[in-house]
């Protein structure tokens, strides 16, 4: 008998071959199954709610997993996060453990992910502290022209301008929130939240917004980019390091079994894994 546990967690994903498991290469997803292995030979795989990619980080990613349920009796929530953090690899922490409300799925359960990706546009401000999670921007940004073509991007769209295709699936999504502001003064923060990201896609549309932000283009390409949905070379693909996984939205515990399985039946006719 077991008990589905949901695990939120932080990391920092330099080093990391990013979240999913590989053979021979550190990943955040082998660390913390090497974690819970330690501490129950039986505990078998973890369920995240969003794969991020090499030198991508974290702070409000969340997991389910399945233990046994005496492990789970025995040790409660307290204990089992002390034993995670003492064995999981020191760039990651676990921020909470807790059983899942029934129907629960890391995945499918989710409304919506938060990213966030941070530049620095101010030579005379770069900070070599930053350089593992900002990436330096070496030409100045308006932000304004920024935040009204990230405005473009918020309904149900076809993506495919911005995403590295995999056969059979989906480019379409639903951003519910754009945001670009400055941290600071220094630091270009954009944030986005939808309901799920294709492959490099945040990474893609930071780079489209950077070429406005420097006046190479028009706000108006943004809603180019979308009409065209095919992949655009001339988008940029930012590096991952300035990317981070912020916080994953759910619905009341009564309602994550739904919203699962609707999810699990829209990706099966769009045939997306």
């Amino acid at each position: 008998m077991t008990t589905r546990l949901v695990v939120t967690l932080g990391y920092d994903g330099s080093g990391f071959a990013g979240w999913a498991r590989q053979p021979h290469l550190p990943t955040v997803q082998g660390a913390l199954e090497s974690a819970l292995q330690v501490i129950d030979p039986s505990i078998g795989p973890v369920t995240c709610a969003g794969r991020t990619d090499a030198g991508v980080h974290a702070r409000g990613q969340v997991v389910h997993v399945d233990v046994p349920a005496r492990l789970w009796e025995s040790r409660g929530p307290q204990r089992l996060l002390a034993q995670l953090n003492r064995l999981t690899d020191e760039r990651i922490h676990v921020h909470s453990v807790a059983e899942a409300p029934t129907g629960f799925d890391a995945r499918f359960s989710a409304l919506s992910r938060t990213y966030s990706y941070r530049l620095c546009d101010d030579p005379a401000g770069w900070d070599p502290l930053f350089r593992g999670w900002v990436t330096m921007h070496r030409r100045p940004l308006d932000t304004s022209l920024m935040a009204v073509a990230a405005e473009e991007l918020v309904g149900e769209h076809d993506f495919a301008a911005f995403c590295r295709p995999r056969e059979g699936a989906s480019t379409i999504r639903r951003i519910v929130r754009t945001d670009v502001h400055r941290d600071g003064g220094r630091r270009v923060v954009v944030t986005l939240e939808a309901d799920a990201f294709c492959h490099s896609m945040v990474r893609s549309v930071v780079g489209a917004l950077a070429a406005i932000g420097e006046g190479r283009r028009d706000p108006a390409w943004m809603v180019q980019l979308l009409t065209a949905a095919r992949r655009d070379s001339r988008v940029m693909v930012m590096p991952p390091h300035g990317l981070v996984l912020e916080s994953v939205r759910y619905p009341s515990d009564d309602l994550v079994g739904e919203r699962a399985v609707l999810t699990r039946n829209f990706r099966g006719r769009s045939a997306e894994s």
